[in-house]
Protein backbone atom coordinates (compact mmCIF):
# COMPACT_ATOMS: atom_id res chain seq x y z
CA UNK A 1 0.00 0.00 0.00
CA UNK A 2 2.96 2.15 0.97
CA UNK A 3 4.89 1.91 -2.30
CA UNK A 4 2.02 1.30 -4.52
CA UNK A 5 -0.90 3.26 -3.45
CA UNK A 6 -2.53 3.54 -7.16
CA UNK A 7 -2.69 -0.30 -7.47
CA UNK A 8 -3.95 -0.35 -4.00
CA UNK A 9 -6.94 2.16 -5.19
CA UNK A 10 -7.44 0.12 -8.28
CA UNK A 11 -8.03 -3.01 -6.56
CA UNK A 12 -10.50 -1.19 -4.47
CA UNK A 13 -12.05 0.18 -7.13
CA UNK A 14 -12.42 -3.32 -8.84
CA UNK A 15 -13.86 -4.64 -5.95
CA UNK A 16 -16.76 -2.09 -5.55
CA UNK A 17 -15.17 -0.75 -2.28
CA UNK A 18 -15.48 3.44 -2.14
CA UNK A 19 -13.68 4.90 0.47
CA UNK A 20 -10.05 3.23 0.32
CA UNK A 21 -9.36 4.59 3.81
CA UNK A 22 -12.38 2.84 5.38
CA UNK A 23 -10.81 -0.15 2.88
CA UNK A 24 -7.34 0.19 5.00
CA UNK A 25 -9.14 0.69 8.45
CA UNK A 26 -10.53 -2.43 8.10
CA UNK A 27 -7.45 -4.38 7.08
CA UNK A 28 -5.81 -2.88 9.88
CA UNK A 29 -8.61 -4.00 11.87
CA UNK A 30 -8.48 -7.24 10.57
CA UNK A 31 -4.45 -7.60 11.23
CA UNK A 32 -4.87 -6.25 14.69
CA UNK A 33 -7.37 -8.77 15.53
CA UNK A 34 -5.07 -11.62 13.92
CA UNK A 35 -2.04 -10.34 15.80
CA UNK A 36 -3.78 -10.20 18.98
CA UNK A 37 -5.18 -14.01 18.41
CA UNK A 38 -1.45 -15.46 17.84
CA UNK A 39 -0.12 -13.18 21.16
CA UNK A 40 -3.27 -15.23 22.30
CA UNK A 41 -3.55 -18.13 21.29
CA UNK A 42 0.87 -18.15 22.47
CA UNK A 43 0.60 -17.26 25.97
CA UNK A 44 -2.35 -19.85 26.57
CA UNK A 45 -0.34 -22.31 24.82
CA UNK A 46 2.86 -22.01 26.88
CA UNK A 47 0.94 -21.08 29.87
CA UNK A 48 -0.53 -24.40 30.01
CA UNK A 49 3.04 -25.91 29.41
CA UNK A 50 5.34 -23.89 31.62
CA UNK A 51 2.79 -23.47 34.64
CA UNK A 52 3.41 -19.27 34.77
CA UNK A 53 0.17 -17.90 33.52
CA UNK A 54 1.68 -14.26 34.40
CA UNK A 55 3.77 -12.28 36.24
CA UNK A 56 1.28 -9.88 38.06
CA UNK A 57 2.64 -8.32 40.84
CA UNK A 58 6.42 -9.10 40.28
CA UNK A 59 8.98 -6.31 38.75
CA UNK A 60 9.02 -8.07 35.45
CA UNK A 61 5.15 -7.50 34.83
CA UNK A 62 4.92 -4.01 36.80
CA UNK A 63 8.03 -3.27 33.85
CA UNK A 64 5.54 -4.87 31.49
CA UNK A 65 2.21 -2.70 32.82
CA UNK A 66 4.49 0.53 32.26
CA UNK A 67 5.81 -0.35 28.66
CA UNK A 68 2.10 -1.77 27.69
CA UNK A 69 1.10 2.06 29.17
CA UNK A 70 3.91 4.06 27.42
CA UNK A 71 2.74 2.22 24.02
CA UNK A 72 -0.61 2.79 24.17
CA UNK A 73 -0.32 6.23 25.35
CA UNK A 74 2.44 6.66 21.84
CA UNK A 75 -0.09 4.98 19.59
CA UNK A 76 -3.22 7.54 21.41
CA UNK A 77 -1.45 10.20 20.73
CA UNK A 78 -0.11 9.61 17.06
CA UNK A 79 -3.52 8.95 16.17
CA UNK A 80 -4.87 12.16 17.70
CA UNK A 81 -2.20 14.06 16.31
CA UNK A 82 -2.73 13.06 12.32
CA UNK A 83 -7.03 12.18 12.74
CA UNK A 84 -8.31 9.25 11.43
CA UNK A 85 -7.51 10.02 7.58
CA UNK A 86 -3.66 10.60 8.89
CA UNK A 87 -3.31 7.17 10.22
CA UNK A 88 -4.65 5.26 7.64
CA UNK A 89 -2.34 6.44 4.75
CA UNK A 90 -4.76 9.30 3.37
CA UNK A 91 -1.19 11.06 2.09
CA UNK A 92 -0.59 8.15 -0.25
CA UNK A 93 -4.46 7.47 -1.03
CA UNK A 94 -4.94 10.94 -2.63
CA UNK A 95 -5.86 12.93 1.01
CA UNK A 96 -5.11 16.05 1.84
CA UNK A 97 -3.02 15.65 5.13
CA UNK A 98 -1.31 18.28 6.51
CA UNK A 99 2.59 17.60 7.99
CA UNK A 100 2.49 17.18 11.48
CA UNK A 101 5.50 17.60 14.01
CA UNK A 102 4.48 18.31 17.25
CA UNK A 103 3.98 15.28 20.35
CA UNK A 104 4.86 12.75 19.61
CA UNK A 105 6.07 13.15 15.94
CA UNK A 106 8.79 15.76 17.65
CA UNK A 107 10.20 12.76 19.33
CA UNK A 108 10.34 9.69 17.29
CA UNK A 109 9.62 9.40 13.53
CA UNK A 110 7.48 6.89 13.83
CA UNK A 111 5.51 6.48 17.05
CA UNK A 112 2.96 3.88 16.16
CA UNK A 113 5.40 1.69 15.54
CA UNK A 114 7.46 2.11 18.46
CA UNK A 115 4.80 2.18 20.37
CA UNK A 116 2.87 -0.98 19.08
CA UNK A 117 6.41 -2.62 19.62
CA UNK A 118 6.91 -1.41 22.96
CA UNK A 119 3.53 -2.53 23.89
CA UNK A 120 4.41 -6.41 22.77
CA UNK A 121 7.42 -6.23 25.10
CA UNK A 122 5.22 -4.89 28.08
CA UNK A 123 2.76 -7.98 26.90
CA UNK A 124 5.44 -10.59 26.86
CA UNK A 125 7.35 -9.38 30.25
CA UNK A 126 3.89 -9.95 32.21
CA UNK A 127 2.68 -12.68 30.56
CA UNK A 128 5.47 -15.36 29.38
CA UNK A 129 9.29 -13.58 31.12
CA UNK A 130 10.92 -15.45 32.16
CA UNK A 131 10.05 -18.41 30.37
CA UNK A 132 12.76 -19.48 27.38
CA UNK A 133 9.91 -18.52 25.12
CA UNK A 134 8.79 -15.41 25.50
CA UNK A 135 11.49 -13.31 23.77
CA UNK A 136 10.81 -14.86 20.12
CA UNK A 137 7.29 -12.80 19.35
CA UNK A 138 8.61 -9.40 20.73
CA UNK A 139 11.76 -9.70 18.41
CA UNK A 140 9.57 -10.98 15.40
CA UNK A 141 7.72 -8.08 15.63
CA UNK A 142 10.42 -5.51 16.38
CA UNK A 143 11.76 -6.56 13.19
CA UNK A 144 8.57 -6.67 11.24
CA UNK A 145 7.82 -2.95 12.60
CA UNK A 146 11.68 -1.84 12.12
CA UNK A 147 11.55 -2.76 8.23
CA UNK A 148 7.85 -1.09 8.44
CA UNK A 149 9.82 2.39 9.39
CA UNK A 150 12.28 1.68 7.05
CA UNK A 151 10.06 0.96 3.90
CA UNK A 152 7.89 4.53 4.37
CA UNK A 153 11.46 6.44 4.60
CA UNK A 154 11.75 5.05 1.40
CA UNK A 155 10.36 7.19 -1.81
CA UNK A 156 7.81 5.62 -4.03
CA UNK A 157 7.94 4.44 -7.26
CA UNK A 158 6.12 7.86 -8.38
CA UNK A 159 8.45 10.35 -6.08
CA UNK A 160 10.10 11.30 -9.02
CA UNK A 161 7.43 11.81 -11.31
CA UNK A 162 6.62 14.57 -8.72
CA UNK A 163 9.71 16.33 -8.06
CA UNK A 164 10.62 16.55 -11.89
Amino acid sequence: MWSRPEAFLRGCEQLGLRDPIDTLQALFTAFKALQAAVFGAWCVYFAARTGQPNNWGTPAGALGVLLIAAGQALNVSAFVRLGRVGVFYGNRLGRETPWRDGFPFSWLAHPQYVGAATSIWGLFLLLRYPNEDWLFLPLLETIYYGLAAHLERLPGPDASARSG
